[in-house]
């Protein structure tokens, strides 16, 4: 059965890949799976059909034969159980690539959502202008980190995986900050991901769908 992902039927950043879809789109394409996409509205995501698949009225799902799923870490890690080319044989690579995928999104992304937060909900607060200074540094600490930590290596932990794919996913919403320039071997990391094939095939279908619902959307 093809698998079935579901998408914001126009994209907020316009299909430049910053989506969570295209981080789904990225593994499957990683591991050469198949799939369709299901646009599905802001209006939409908050009815009940769609709150059956997400609780939490979000992108993006996963419908496979019956099975049903939501967040983007664990749909990137069911695919990458499941389909060989995302996570080592190894037992002790598996697990440490395990253990990237789980600091991806636990660590390093949650201050870096909270900027976006804080500049795009929050700006316009009396207390703005205080608060960004304090989670920019708590994004630098967290930057310097892993910097030191992948060092000159081409990947988190030997050869790329969930963890890798994940990581570079939530670095690239730091480019349009100018943050991530500051570190340049993260940059180099970032760019190294973006120029696998199959993150390009991701990224152009993301931006293709977007398009093509725009078009629609105007006729």
């Amino acid at each position: 059965m093809t698998v079935t992902i579901t998408a914001f039927e126009r994209s907020p950043d316009g299909g430049m890949g910053l989506a969570r879809d295209t981080r789904v789109r990225w593994a499957l394409e990683e591991t050469g799976q198949s799939y369709a996409v299901r646009p599905v509205s802001f209006a939409a995501m908050k009815e009940r059909a769609h709150l059956a698949i997400h609780p939490f009225g979000q992108i993006p799902t996963y419908e496979e034969d019956g099975l049903q799923l939501f967040e983007s870490g664990a749909i990137v890690f069911h695919i990458a159980s499941h389909h060989p080319g995302l996570l080592p044989q190894d037992a002790g690579s598996r697990a440490r690539a395990i253990t990237w995928v789980f600091a991806a999104l636990n660590t390093v992304e949650p201050p870096i959502l909270e900027l976006v937060t804080a500049k795009f909900q929050e700006g316009n607060k009396p207390w703005s202008k205080e608060r960004l200074p304090l989670i920019v540094d708590r994004i630098r600490h967290r930057l310097a980190q892993l910097s030191a930590r992948l060092g000159d290596a081409e990947w988190l932990d030997g050869e790329f995986s969930a963890g890798d794919l994940l990581m570079v996913s939530v670095l690239l919403r730091l480019k349009p900050s100018g943050i991530l320039h500051e570190f340049p071997r993260l940059m180099a990391y970032v760019a190294r991901g973006e120029a696998r094939p199959a993150y390009k095939r991701a990224f152009a279908a993301q931006l293709a769908f977007n398009t093509a619902e725009a078009s629609a959307g105007k006729t």
